[in-house]
């Protein structure tokens, strides 16, 4: 066996053996804490213990137990093959010299906070690791019940406790992989920048990392009672008490049965959860005052994280995704767009602040519009405009290109950024970039992604993504397309809207 072709890395805890693929050196599956199952299941990830001997390195770990997302969410949950060990890193580094000191790139996978996992074609690191000369870092998080839901005996936010003890293996390992512990970036879409505006204000990933990417961010952190009460419909699935003692009998791979048992039936609790009853998803981080003591805006207004350079964005279209997932392409009236707007905008009489500010829109325009805006939009500008508040800085984009597939019909949807951040569009047609590029992605795409890649490596390595950062006068933001421009926010009717809104933590109806 060529040491050449299969390099060997001294980790912590024992030495790992990858592999060099296409001019770098991969290590997949890493573990970063023991498997959260038997008497850790529903516990704080525990350090590895340490191994003798080479560990291979060849395989990415098991996912997370998960529901089935998109179209096919009524489908079985997926199984988990290969064992517990779903708490794993993997790493592509162009050598591992330990004097190399690369800017480190650390990758949060999106999922709703209930899927998700870093096998997935989407995130392999390779080109931007190889064109950046950086290291690329993805890594495996709980999600759903076992990482999200509020159990009693059980410490809450469990997946950011994960994402914590995978920055803490960043720190103590990096090294050895050629990259730099002081130059660590974490980058994530939808749950995953989500989980990065949390990690930002979280005092246990105080220090774990100096720069911040945040695709999409959601506007969803829940309050204790509200947690509360969404755990208790979810083991009433099972018959069972949302509690350590009750839960840990079902099989990890079975309890994600209860997730997709209540998703379809989640309007039914409208009167007690609010909008988050009309969400695709009963999971969020919970605002529990110890693991995330307030929620991101507050804190980051408050100066917390003003040593953390921040670029966040969004794409112009984010909910059209969810209306092919829905079936409602073509298919929203009046009546429909009326409850969305009543449901979804900002303050009093938001259908009507709507309809005055977008007069000539069209029922399914306001309809993907006012929840685009609720979702991921405004939560996203107001995190930028919370930092600036609170002393730091902050750069934003917008995407505001088409996703080729279905005649440009998704428009500039949830998720497009994810494969022309890392350049995977989908070998003949499958995975997120196939559904969004189809089989033959157009010329336009790669640029578009070296323009993504570009900015995301430049940022890592000197906090500059080559543009202007942002500020509350001139708001000048990078548009994202064919023909790049810096401009003030396109969105201007609706940050007007949302200006006298803070996001804030959901609660109960009746709190």
């Amino acid at each position: 066996m060529s040491a050449g072709e299969f390099p060997e890395v001294a980790t912590v805890v024992g030495a790992v053996r990858g592999r060099r693929e296409g001019g770098l050196s991969v290590f997949r599956g890493i573990p970063f804490a023991q498997p959260p199952v038997g008497e850790l299941r529903f516990a704080a990830p525990r350090p590895v213990e340490r191994w003798d001997g080479v560990r291979e390195a060849f395989a990415f770990g098991p996912p997370p137990p998960q529901e089935a997302m998109g179209p096919d969410a009524s489908a079985p949950s997926p199984a988990s093959p290969g064992g517990d060990d779903w708490l794993t890193v993997n790493v592509w580094t162009p050598d591992t010299d330990p004097a190399a000191r690369r800017p480190v790139l650390v990758w949060i996978y999106g999922g709703a906070y209930k899927a998700g996992s870093a096998d997935d074609a989407s995130y392999d690191g390779g080109r931007l690791a190889q064109e950046g000369d950086v290291v690329v870092v993805t890594l495996n998080y709980r999600v759903g019940i076992e990482g999200f839901a509020k159990i009693e005996g059980a410490p809450a936010n469990r997946g950011l406790l994960d994402q914590v003890a995978a920055l803490e293996w960043v720190r103590e390992n990096i090294t050895a992989f050629g990259g730099d512990p002081d130059q660590v970036t974490v980058f994530g879409e939808s749950a995953g920048a989500g989980s990065i505006a949390a990690l930002l204000v979280m005092p246990r990933a105080r220090g774990l990392f100096r720069r911040a990417i945040a695709q999409s961010v959601p506007g969803t952190y829940f309050s204790d009672a509200l947690a509360g009460d969404i755990a208790e419909a979810l083991a009433g699935e099972l018959g069972l008490r949302p509690t350590v003692a009750d839960l840990a009998g079902v099989d990890p791979r079975k309890l994600p049965e209860a997730g997709a048992a209540l998703t379809p039936r989640m309007r039914e609790y409208v009167a007690r959860w609010g909008a988050v009853a009309l969400t695709p998803t009963a999971f969020s981080p919970v605002v529990d005052g110890d693991v995330l003591p307030t929620a991101p805006w507050e804190a980051l207004a408050a100066g917390a994280a003003r040593d953390v350079e921040l670029i966040v964005g969004h794409t112009r279209d984010e909910y059209r995704l969810f209306l092919m997932f829905g079936g409602l392409l073509g298919r929203v009236d009046d009546d429909m767009a009326a409850a969305a707007l009543r449901v979804f905008g900002p303050g009093p009489g938001p259908e009507q602040a709507y309809r005055a500010a977008f007069p000539d829109a069209s029922a399914e325009y306001l309809f993907e519009l006012v929840q685009s805006d609720w979702l991921f939009r405004m939560p996203s500008l107001q995190l930028a405009q919370a930092q600036v508040a609170g002393g730091g800085r902050a750069h934003v984009y917008e995407l505001t290109w088409s996703a080729p597939a279905l005649g440009g019909a998704l428009g500039a949807c949830h998720g497009l950024d994810v494969p022309l951040t890392f350049g995977n569009f989908g070998d003949a047609g499958a995975g997120l970039g196939g559904m969004l590029f189809g089989p033959t992605p157009p010329p336009e795409t790669e640029a578009l992604s070296a323009q993504f890649r570009a900015a995301w490596t430049s940022f890592a390595a000197t906090g500059d993504p080559g543009w202007p950062a942002y500020d509350t006068d001139q708001r000048l933001t990078r548009l994202l397309d064919t023909e790049p421009a810096v401009a003030a926010y396109p969105e201007e009717e609706s940050r007007q809207l949302w200006q006298e809104h803070t996001f804030d933590t959901l609660r109960l109806a009746t709190e």
